[in-house]
């Protein structure tokens, strides 16, 4: 489809935090509250497109705001082209670099971007991509942070259960990174003893291992009925990534940190890991999305999602290589239609556009 004839009028930030259902306790630190920008894309023709960026802490909402409002002078009165205008934006920032604060700011301007074209279309996003609405396997990422077995393997059972809007997970995401392998051991075993068989563990270490804690780990993990390892090393040690995989049984997981379609090349011509799960922001919102796609269509990789869920699941929709989708509920706080989930699947909104639409009083609630 070609883009309609509409042009960029302002840019609005609102910055909001929201509790997070289940604390997030990570080998780097505990999350309590997500700290969260909204996005909204004015055109001159009336038609809003919809954006939100994860800030992980709250300062980091203002520094990207300034460079929204930077952009907007750069493309103000410009025709809405998503790939036209990140070109131009990448041009802007070329010697600052496209990374951090500024790639958050021209990520979360291409997804409102895409957002605005397809409700021009009067579709839903991933139809605009040429793809149909079909359910996409959900692994419930909400909680299972570093906490004792018990307490472990009790929230798992919450967590696949779900609640409201979301029910019937099969698989979870378990963080791990204890201070020893007998803790990670511990912990994994006691959520593997309480859910069924069937159900998929992901285990996720948020970089905290050696290259050779790394392989001790991951050699004992091989007989505990994990699907993957995602991150146990720095996220750019693609060769230390790549010796793991290759020792391991067990797949391994990156992907999170590829900062746009460049670092997922570098990683897979490194043969750094089995998948690959881009995160929204940092592989350059929905343009850069579709080009990390491409490539890993190319590679034969099968991709997931990272974060970002409601839109994900549009991409992950027009995605040769699609695998999982990552599901947390944060956004559910403000969004006027959260994302579903039915048996552990998700289905994209049904909306014109990726679904994303700000509850005002709720915002209101929340706002830092």
């Amino acid at each position: 489809m070609t883009p309609p004839g509409l042009t960029i009028r302002a840019i609005r930030g609102t910055a909001i935090s929201v509790p997070m259902t289940y604390v997030l306790g990570t080998s780097a630190q505990v999350v309590r509250d997500a700290p969260l920008l909204l996005v909204d894309l004015e055109t001159e023709e009336g038609i809003t497109g919809h954006a939100y960026q994860f800030c992980y802490t709250p300062k980091a909402a203002g520094a990207i705001q300034i460079f929204l409002d930077d952009a907007l002078t750069a493309i103000k009165g410009l025709r809405v082209e998503p790939a036209a205008i990140w070109g131009a934006l990448s041009k802007r920032y070329r010697l600052i670099g496209v990374q951090g604060v500024v790639r958050m700011a021209m990520a979360m301007i291409d997804v409102a971007c895409w957002d605005i074209v397809a409700k021009a279309a009067g579709v839903p996003l991933a139809i605009y991509l040429g793809a149909v609405l079909r359910h996409i396997p959900t692994y419930n990422s909400c909680g299972l942070g570093l906490m004792a077995p018990q307490a472990v393997a009790d929230e798992a059972e919450k967590l696949l259960a779900g609640g409201a809007g979301a029910s019937g997970f099969r698989a979870v995401k378990l963080r791990l990174g204890y201070a020893t392998l007998e803790e990670d051991l511990a912990a994994t075993r006691a959520v593997r003893n309480r859910v069924a068989d069937s159900v998929m563990i992901m285990t996720d270490f948020n970089q905290a291992l050696s290259a050779d804690e790394a392989l001790r780990r991951g050699r004992a993990l091989d007989d505990e009925g994990v699907y993957w390892i995602e991150e146990p090393v720095r996220h750019d040690d693609y060769a230390a990534s790549a010796a793991l995989a290759a020792e391991i049984a067990t797949p391994v997981q990156i992907g999170e940190n590829f900062s746009q379609v460049y670092d997922l090349e570098k990683a897979l011509a490194a043969n750094a890991s089995d998948f690959v799960m881009p995160d929204l922001e940092r592989i350059g919102g929905v343009t850069g999305w579709l080009r990390a796609a491409d490539v890993a269509r190319g590679a034969g990789v099968e991709i997931s999602s990272h974060l970002y869920p409601e839109v994900s699941a549009h991409l992950l929709a027009a995605t040769p290589t699609a695998h999982w989708l990552e599901y947390v509920d944060w956004a559910n706080a403000f969004l006027v239609e959260p994302l579903r989930i039915e048996d552990g699947y998700a289905m994209a909104s049904s909306r014109p556009g990726n679904g994303l639409e700000w509850d005002a009083a709720l915002v209101k609630r929340y706002r830092m």
